[in-house]
């Protein structure tokens, strides 16, 4: 008699055994708890260029937190203050070689590589402020430019560009300035193309990162000096040695801050991270332009009510001067370097159609404000 047979309709007594032993693994294996192995983060070790209280480390950690959010843990920033492992003129070079992951700085502070640098954050004057020039950057080809340059002169990193800053000031001196030939023989702080400008016009100019400013002029080192912005300024306590602190010029009409990262680590990340990396600056560009506006227009008002400073509008004749300095040392620069006349031509070329479509276009806003608050604003 064959099993099938004897069994009648029931299963194979073989089959069922299979099958009964194949369910109690199954039953088994779903009575055994799920273990999750945790991939450890990717770590980016990230210096800045700023002391620990500069308003621009908090700018810098704006960033970083948005990365570390947006990441879910699998990758992670760590972020470190000027001096933890470089100097703040150093940070660009320690990133290209892979000293640091990444960097929190300003093209400005490596532009003794090539003054060309200097283009990208602090250049001659064209008619644009910088959220145009921010614009040129990702919309007008100064992002390509920019790449080209570390070709040119074998900077191994990725890098973007975050914050479009406001003018910045003249600076801080023990007289008034009222004429550009007081400019002359003054002991000053500044740095990139305007450390140019300024000997051009006569000053003796000493190119220093923020934390070494009020030590310099403790020391006599310098006379006079401009960093970037009334909080950052407070912050170094610039009001406790000097009173006199001059508003606008053509210096330093506009900047930003470079995040910068190693290009062989950068290659390594897979694309989202990547994608987190460049959207996150964007994203912070947004948030450090919203903490510059309150902490800046905030601590103006605090110097000048609460510490006594004389705040002053830089007189038309200083600006002018510039402009005339600015030429000259444009057109020098230009014939001596053809790839930053090439630079500087794209930019004005970008300038050309957006400055005048915001010119043309823009209400007049000082008018609105003086008629509003009842509030005659300072002038040239």
């Amino acid at each position: 008699m064959s099993e099938s047979t004897a069994s009648g309709n029931h299963p194979p007594r073989r089959k069922f055994l299979r099958a009964a032993v194949g369910g109690a693994a199954g039953a088994a294996a779903m009575t055994v708890p799920m273990v999750s192995v945790a991939q450890s983060p990717i770590v980016l070790k990230m210096q800045g260029a700023w002391g620990a209280k500069d308003i621009f480390n908090e700018m810098a950690e704006e960033y970083v937190k948005r990365v570390n959010e947006m990441a879910g843990g699998r990758l992670r920033i760590d972020y470190l203050v000027a001096g933890a492992v470089v100097k703040p003129f150093e940070v660009m070079d320690a990133t290209s070689k892979g000293v640091l992951d990444a960097s929190h700085g300003v093209p400005v502070y490596w532009y003794g590589k090539s003054k060309v640098a200097s283009l990208f954050g602090s250049g001659p004057i064209n008619g644009m402020d910088a959220p145009q020039t921010l614009a040129w950057i990702y919309r007008g080809g100064g992002l390509d430019l920019y790449n080209e340059l570390l070709q040119k002169i074998h900077l191994d990193v990725v890098g973007y560009f975050v914050m479009p800053m406001p003018t910045q000031p003249l600076g801080w001196f023990k007289k008034p300035i009222k004429a550009a030939s007081e400019l002359k023989g003054l002991k000053y702080r500044t740095v990139g193309l305007a450390a140019d400008l300024f000997q051009a016009m006569g000053a003796k100019v000493t190119q220093l990162p923020g934390g070494e400013i009020m030590p310099a002029l403790e020391k006599g080192v310098i006379d006079a000096f401009e960093f970037n912005n009334p909080t950052s300024d407070m912050r170094f306590g610039a009001h406790d040695v000097i009173k006199n602190y001059m508003m606008g010029s053509y210096h330093q009409a506009m900047e930003f801050f470079e995040i910068a990262f190693n290009k062989k680590k950068h290659d390594t990340l897979p694309p989202d991270l990547k994608a987190i990396l460049r959207y996150a600056a964007e994203a912070a560009s947004s948030s450090n332009w919203w903490t510059a506006m309150d902490n800046y227009s905030r601590d103006l008002q605090d110097l000048q009510t609460k510490h006594k400073v004389n705040v002053i509008r830089t007189p038309k004749a200083v600006f002018t001067e510039q402009l005339k300095a600015w030429d000259v040392l444009t057109k020098k620069m230009s014939d001596e370097d053809p790839f930053f006349k090439k630079v500087v031509d794209s930019q004005l070329a970008f300038a050309k159609r957006v400055a005048y479509y915001m010119f043309v276009n823009e209400a007049d806003y000082r008018t609105g404000y003086e008629h509003v608050h009842k509030t005659k604003l300072p002038s040239a």
